[in-house]
């Protein structure tokens, strides 16, 4: 048996009397340096530091102890070694005394209630992945450089108007505040931290974003289209898209911003619009993986459950690729507006079955003093599930 205790910055003082118990009578106990060296004397147990790398060693590590203990910081199951440790041994064989969490406490000092409140884990991600349009996040730190990280991003995302709070040693006796907004942050901070952010201006929005909203050169698969395409792609938690002919990466943006844990990669060959995608990835604080062209990029990628091509179908070998690096029950939706592109997905449609769409929609526009319908191209679309 696993038992997890959850310890916070105010030490063994402020340990439940159960989890106290827990530790006493531990004969070896894990954790990192900064958890362990929080435990007094009357911690009999041999205390033993986590090794590096920890996850290629945690499967054996255990071996040949009946019961081992382990301190984590604060709750062990927000995005903490108790969840990692319930994945490797299951649900049986962990058990888990938390500690009051580093959001529930810096929601309490902020008066958030921590149901309206999103939680961020910069420990491992880019502080890029951080930026919202609006709302409000705890984020949780690497260390002390993230709250500058973080706000230089917020800064260079059009954020910098955002109220930016870090939080360090919550509940223990250096407990420290500091308020500013994001652009004037210039504070020195400490490892122990988290940031609570408030992003301003708020100008959330859901699904489809207007055309205005991504950096683009004219290639980008527009708000309309964009909106059916989204819903012909399915997008379910921590799925990976692979969009082929990104153009802007809208279409990977909106993604990303669909379910929790989504992630794209955007395949497109222009260099100047890979960059575009990369500034549209980090405006929105989404994860988009950006390649160059398709199929060669696709080289040792792991699989995509979905594919969208919004450009380049005909391109010899491209769409047999994408059925090749499907998995079994993978989607894959394509959009053509030409001709030759329409001529192609009819007849990958007549061999392979799906659905096979058209759309077309119409701008109202002024003629003369009155008012009349401005068609846009056509969109067949080709939806196809591998059997």
């Amino acid at each position: 048996m696993i038992i997890v205790v959850g310890i916070g910055a105010d030490g063994m003082a402020g340990l439940s009397p159960a989890s106290a118990t827990e530790l006493r009578g531990a004969t070896v106990i894990y954790g990192a340096p900064r958890q362990l060296d929080m435990l007094d004397a009357t911690i009999t147990a041999q205390r033993r530091p986590w090794p590096s790398p920890l996850l290629d060693a945690l499967p054996t590590l255990f071996d040949g102890l009946d019961t081992v203990h382990v301190v984590a910081s604060g709750d062990p199951m927000l995005h903490g070694i108790g969840a990692t440790l319930i994945r490797v041994f299951g649900a049986d064989a962990v058990r888990v005394l938390p500690h009051v969490s580093s959001v529930t406490l810096a929601c309490a000092r902020l008066g958030w209630p921590v149901h309206d409140t999103e939680v961020i884990s910069l420990v491992t991600a880019d502080p890029s992945t951080a930026v919202r349009r609006g709302g409000r996040a705890v984020v949780l730190s690497r260390d002390g450089t993230t709250a500058a990280s973080l706000a230089r991003s917020l800064t260079d995302a059009g954020r910098g108007a955002s109220e930016f709070t870090v939080l360090e040693h919550l509940g223990g006796p250096d407990e420290r505040i500091t308020t500013a907004v994001a652009r004037e942050f210039d504070s020195t901070v400490r490892d122990l931290n988290v940031i609570a952010v408030r992003y301003l201006p708020d100008d959330r929005r859901a699904h489809a974003l207007p055309d205005e909203a991504f950096a683009h050169d004219g290639q980008i698969t527009k708000q309309t289209v964009r909106a059916v395409t989204l819903a012909a792609l399915g997008p379910r938690p921590g799925e990976v898209l692979w969009d082929v002919g990104s153009g802007s990466g809208s279409v990977a943006v909106e993604w990303c911003r669909s379910a929790p844990g989504c992630r794209a990669v955007a395949f497109e060959r222009d260099a100047q619009r890979r960059d575009r995608i990369a500034a549209n990835a980090k405006a929105f604080g989404v994860r988009v993986d950006v390649q160059p062209g398709a199929p060669a990029a696709f080289g040792d990628l792991a699989a995509p459950a979905v594919v969208f091509i919004g450009g380049g179908v005909t391109q010899p070998g491209l769409l047999q690729a994408c059925v090749d690096r499907l998995p079994e029950g993978g989607r894959l939706v394509a959009n053509a507006v030409t001709v030759e592109s329409e001529a192609f997905l009819a007849q990958w449609y007549s061999e392979r079955g799906g659905e096979l769409r058209r759309f077309q929609h119409y701008q109202g526009g002024a003629v003369g003093g009155f008012t009349a319908w401005r068609p846009t191209l056509p969109v067949t679309q080709w939806v196809w599930v591998k059997q």
